[in-house]
């Protein structure tokens, strides 16, 4: 323990029993260990410090390779549609909402006809998502 010996520490003892004395010498002791609780506690407060600066360093340079990363992927890769031939398909467009972002969205048809029905832009070829059944364990209220 901090490369004193148990002679060392018995020779201490005997001199602090000797200088302090016996009547004084549980108070000097108490006031000794806070002393060295409040170095401890700063310690690990600056400890823990060290610890958050290196975390967040760290973190920093994660992000900024997954930046470089994702800058190089979107060089290589340009945004594309879902799947060849998306934008054309079925001919259905959805129209933006207003500025406002109030009101509904007007949804035109294969012929431009404004309430029509939607066509999906799921190619025909591939089978339609099955839908949740819906949920009849409903409990009545009395």
């Amino acid at each position: 323990m901090f490369g004193v010996d148990s002679t060392e520490l018995f020779i201490v003892a005997v001199l602090a029993l000797i200088f302090i004395g016996p009547k004084e010498l549980p108070g000097t002791l108490r006031i000794l260990g806070r002393w060295v609780g409040r170095a401890k506690a700063h310690a690990r407060h600056f400890t823990a410090g060290i610890e958050n600066i290196m975390r967040e360093a760290e973190l920093e340079e994660m992000e900024k390779k997954w930046r470089e990363e994702n800058e190089r992927i979107m060089r290589e890769h340009p945004v594309a549609l879902p799947y060849v031939g998306a934008s054309e398909a079925h001919g259905a467009v959805m129209t933006a909402l207003p500025a406002d972002g109030q009101g509904a969205s007007t949804s035109l048809g294969a012929n431009g006809e404004e309430g029509a029905a939607p066509t999906p832009s799921v190619p025909s070829d591939e089978p339609p998502l099955p839908l949740p059944e819906p949920e009849h364990h409903r409990r009545e209220l009395p």
